[in-house]
């Protein structure tokens, strides 16, 4: 007989904190959700890999800051003795953001943001997002917890490309769930003299915006900068739109255009939202636009890049293969709104190409 949603084995989770109080309002939420089942919960590093070995559960959340063994350390020594999906539990400050990169970098599949009263866990902040990274979690084909962070790139990169018809002068890309390793990975070949601006919504919580365009700077050879309000767009720079800010443009001439960051409109799922920049630049820039999507889960930028592909700007989405999950450009592949689906890996190619980079003598 085939499964069906009745039949489907419920999802098995351990809850990793060295809190008592986390433990088990993370478990009561976890548990009070159908699909789910909380098989154990360990209060350290060094529990939770026993729990591992012996309870094989098919997803693990991990608290960021645990004494001894830390998450950071549990986590790479769960990704060479027992791989499997880990989503950390991280508190929202700029050093625990910084910790939280390191563990996407050396394979988590994503983290949830903790958010504490001075009495409790504001579990309605969190509970859709905690569930959903669990579910698609455990439906991801496959870890990728091998891929180093590249280095930087050579300042310049010679590359032939066919013509397009219309050449962008500006890229708009959008990402969410396992966007923060696969942007370290392409905007690190992008050369130093790139020659449009790009416009980056990474869906996150408030505090890691920041920390995450400084990380991405450090790698880079272009500019990587979160996003300012009334900022000029200048060629080979990357603005991260700020968490709770939606960002747009303003382009009042040919030769100008600016960041415009505004909380409306505030009935958006993900402020900021890849629709709402993504939009923009299509009004903005017309046929000159390019959008780029990329894995993430649910359909946010599917209106977004519909606008772009309808103003006749070049649309690119990454493939099912090379996403952590394959939401967002499943939603833009459904609408037909894609002009072309390519590898992460060819992402970096086919934006100077587009693009007509061409090496400065």
């Amino acid at each position: 007989m085939n499964d069906d949603a009745g039949h489907r084995r419920a999802i098995r989770v351990l809850v990793v904190d060295d809190s008592a109080f986390m433990r088990a309002a993370l478990s009561r939420l976890i548990a009070s959700e159908a699909g789910f089942e909380v098989v154990g919960t360990a209060c350290s590093g060094s529990e939770a890999l026993e729990k591992i070995a012996s309870l094989d559960p098919d997803v693990v959340t991990l608290d960021v800051e645990m004494p001894g063994l830390n998450g950071l350390e549990t986590l790479r020594a769960v990704m060479i003795q027992f791989p499997r999906p880990v989503i950390m539990v991280s508190a929202v400050t700029e050093s625990d953001a910084e910790i939280t990169f390191d563990a996407l970098a050396a394979g988590a599949f994503d983290y949830i943001p903790k958010q504490l009263s001075s009495s409790s866990l504001e579990i309605h902040h969190i509970r859709s997002d905690l569930v959903a990274k669990l579910r698609a979690a455990a439906g991801s084909p496959r870890l990728r917890c091998h891929a180093a962070v590249p280095r930087k790139p050579p300042k310049s990169v010679a590359l032939a490309y066919p013509r397009v018809e219309f050449t962008p002068v500006i890229v708009a890309l959008g990402t969410s769930t396992g966007g923060p390793k696969a942007l370290q990975e392409i905007l690190p070949r992008l050369p130093a003299d790139f020659n449009v601006p790009i416009l980056i919504v990474q869906h996150m919580p408030r505090g890691f915006t920041s920390p995450f365009a400084q990380r991405l700077n450090s790698l880079c050879s272009i500019t990587v900068r979160e996003a300012v309000h009334h900022d000029p767009l200048q060629s080979g720079v990357a603005y991260i739109a700020p968490a709770g800010m939606h960002m747009t443009v303003e382009r009042p001439s040919d030769s100008q255009a600016f960041i415009n960051l505004d909380t409306q409109p505030d009935n958006s799922l993900h402020i900021p939202s890849v629709d709402v920049m993504m939009k923009s630049v299509a009004a903005a820039f017309k046929n000159r636009a390019m959008g780029v999507i990329m894995t993430g889960m649910g359909s946010d930028g599917a209106g977004g890049m519909k606008a772009i592909y309808g103003q006749a700007g070049l649309t690119i989405g990454q493939d099912a293969a090379s996403c952590m999950v394959y939401g967002m450009p499943r939603a833009c592949a459904e609408l037909g709104v894609l002009c072309r689906v390519v590898p992460l890996a060819q992402i970096p190619s086919q934006i100077l190409q587009a693009t007509r980079y061409r090496k400065r003598a």
